[in-house]
């Protein structure tokens, strides 16, 4: 993992060149898992998502101005949050802690929503200042950034929702240590729902309550599926996706977390739903369909489910973002 942090090329630009240039940056919320493939699978969806400015001051050091859509649970404290402390690693890595920087971030999506909130503001702050300094490194060169930003968010420095913010598109991690990321190909034809009930599932807590240890013969069958959903992946072949998408390992303690979990995944099958899971650690939930129609039809029942149940949500539909972040 070292090795990957110091495998980077050098920004060519001048400091002093850059003072006072700003951009902004998009980055997309995530689902990651992907109900049977636990911290090594995710794919990158096209709303919500969250936006980082970062201005080039002429004082050194990096500074947080500015956040929004967060209700204050955000520390402006650069040693605190994520996109600053993502950064900063990065700077170090190509010799430039001598730069100054302003950073502004607007939260377009609900933190602790189980979408990749922390993922998504920290690869648009690392995607930002790759692009001011002019660093044509591959943008997979970022990862170990990012996972440092995730490890302080939640205690474990996972690459399932980075990975595919950072890249765009479905996306592997077949090892954590060396690291290594793959991206899977998908059908053209694949939407996403999503419904994120009004409810506190708080990460630490979410990773805290599954088993250390499991049987083999559950290992076995989750295994299986992994390896038909990829399949499914490769050959564009959805019902085999959807047959795959089956947890019996994770999914039954933190679905306990998730207001009536197995009814609305009951309803979204019953609506055209190919699959129905847990979005990362929760309470967001997702389907797969064939259409935009269905996703809608679905979003639709299970928000007002939730209404009736007096939890507010809120939707989102989308195909599967393949390009990542995004200059604005």
């Amino acid at each position: 993992m070292e090795n990957s942090i110091q495998d980077i090329n050098q920004p060519v630009a001048p400091i002093s060149s850059l003072t006072g240039q700003s951009i902004k940056v998009f980055a997309p919320a995530t689902v990651a898992n992907v109900v049977c493939g636990f911290d090594v699978l995710g794919f990158a969806v096209n709303e919500p998502g969250d936006e980082v400015i970062m201005r080039v001051t002429g004082k050194p050091g990096i500074t947080i101005s500015k956040i929004t859509g967060d209700d204050g649970r955000l520390p402006l404290d650069p040693a605190k949050n994520t996109v600053s402390v993502s950064v900063q690693h990065y700077l170090k890595s190509v010799g430039r802690t001598n730069i100054g920087l302003d950073i502004e971030l607007h939260k377009k999506m609900p933190i602790g929503s189980g979408l990749g909130s922390s993922s998504a503001s920290t690869v648009a702050g690392l995607f930002a200042i790759k692009t001011l300094l002019g660093d044509n490194a591959d943008p997979a060169k970022l990862l170990p950034f990012a996972m440092k930003g995730e490890e302080m968010a939640c205690g474990h420095g996972h690459a399932d929702n980075v990975a595919p913010a950072l890249l765009g598109g479905f996306v592997l991690i077949r090892s954590y240590d060396p690291l290594e990321v793959v991206r899977l190909p998908h059908p053209a034809g694949l939407y996403c729902t999503i419904v994120f009930p009004d409810v506190d599932v708080p990460t630490r807590e979410a990773r805290e309550i599954i088993r250390n240890k499991i049987l083999m013969k559950d290992a076995v069958t989750q295994w299986g599926n992994i390896a038909g959903l990829v399949s499914g992946l490769f050959m564009q072949d959805i019902d085999l996706m959807g047959r795959s998408m089956k947890d019996i390992l994770v999914e039954p303690v933190r679905s306990m977390l998730i207001p009536d979990f197995y009814r609305m995944r009951e309803m979204a099958m019953e609506l055209g739903a190919v699959s129905f899971g847990i979005s990362g650690s929760g309470p967001s939930v997702f389907a797969f369909t064939k259409n935009e129609d269905t996703a809608k039809r679905i979003t639709q029942k299970l928000q007002q489910h939730l209404t009736s149940l007096k939890i507010g949500s809120n939707t989102y539909v989308s195909t599967i973002n393949d390009q990542g972040p995004k200059v604005l």
